[in-house]
């Protein structure tokens, strides 16, 4: 069962590294339409994720339990270890996709910033920012 586990889990971090590799590709064409769109699938796949984790917790946990005077790591078959390593290595490729894009996101964010502050520009009242007095595009004419 936890191979079953392992190797189903493995297709979801395949899953959620496409998907964010295809997010990167759609953010730097500025198409953020299908962004938009893939985030439930993203959603479900992380959850699916997290929920095929904590089952491989649990029969590694029911292994060790089972036998505990035996290390882990002879409680695990070559298949299973292979398995393991995949899946850190995979982990480890969806952190590296993930930074990428979040550097994107910022970037972008920070852009759309700048140019809705140049278009409406606010003023510190308080704690609060508030359009400026002077903004010009705002300007009721009747």
């Amino acid at each position: 069962m936890l191979t079953h586990h392992l190797k189903s889990a493995l297709e979801d971090l395949k899953d959620l590294i496409q998907i964010t590799k295809s997010d990167i590709e759609d953010i730097k064409a500025a198409q953020h339409d299908p962004q938009f769109e893939r985030l439930s699938i993203k959603d479900e796949k992380l959850k699916s994720f997290e929920s095929k984790k904590a089952m491989i917790d649990y029969e590694i946990s029911s292994l060790m339990t089972q036998n505990p005077s035996v290390d882990l790591p002879q409680l695990l078959n070559d298949e299973q270890h292979a398995l393991l390593d995949q899946l850190k290595e995979q982990l480890s490729e969806l952190r590296e996709v993930n930074k990428e894009y979040a550097k994107l996101v910022v970037i972008v964010s920070n852009l759309y910033n700048d140019f809705l502050e140049k278009l409406v520009p606010t003023e510190m009242q308080g704690y609060n920012k508030v359009a400026s007095k002077d903004s010009s595009i705002l300007e009721v004419r009747v």
